[in-house]
């Protein structure tokens, strides 16, 4: 497979933490992955109504 599924839409890092934004390819949600040091977590984004933040293509980098 030559495309990889999640792509990586924002990013923002510090001193030995950081936050990216990434999504899905074939369903367009977006998940936050947050990491400080050696752990880390992944999320879902959600809009005010709680649904799933949807992004198409112009997001990717």
């Amino acid at each position: 497979m030559d495309e990889k599924r999640f792509v990586k839409i924002w990013s923002q890092s510090g001193f030995g933490s950081g936050m990216e934004v990434w999504q899905d390819r074939a369903t367009g949600v977006q998940y936050l992955y947050r990491r400080d040091g050696y752990s880390g977590g992944l999320t879902v984004l959600v809009d005010r109504d709680g649904k799933p933040v949807i992004g198409g293509p112009e997001n990717w980098e």
